[in-house]
């Protein structure tokens, strides 16, 4: 059996090179969707590699949040919240699943 040592001179470099080349892929598609799209039906500028890396990048920190969907306590929130749900009523339970599903301004319609 090999140590873990041993494992990461593999691994690491093997995982450097899968990045870049994902970063690389990334930013070509998005460059060449953009050339082949937004020139030609908004007359907007082309762009190139660079520029449509950085375009990624933004839409990413804007929109995506890095993959994190809910930050990183999301699994214990919810754990904490299942348990306090089952020590609930099932009327407690009711109004709370009620407030959870209403949408802010209509609380009191059904």
């Amino acid at each position: 059996m090999r140590p873990k040592w041993v494992k990461l001179i593999w691994i690491a470099p093997l995982a450097i090179v899968g990045l870049a080349v994902f970063i690389f892929i990334g930013g070509q598609i998005v460059m060449r969707l953009w050339n082949w799209l937004l020139p030609p039906l908004f007359g907007w500028p082309l762009l190139n590699f660079w520029q449509a890396l950085g375009m990624l990048a933004l839409s990413r920190i804007l929109f995506g949040g890095f993959g994190m969907h809910g930050g990183p306590g999301q699994h214990w929130r919810r754990r904490w919240m299942h348990k306090d749900i089952e020590h609930m009523t099932p009327e407690e339970r009711e109004r709370f699943e009620h407030g959870i599903h209403s949408t802010p301004g209509n609380e009191g319609t059904a």
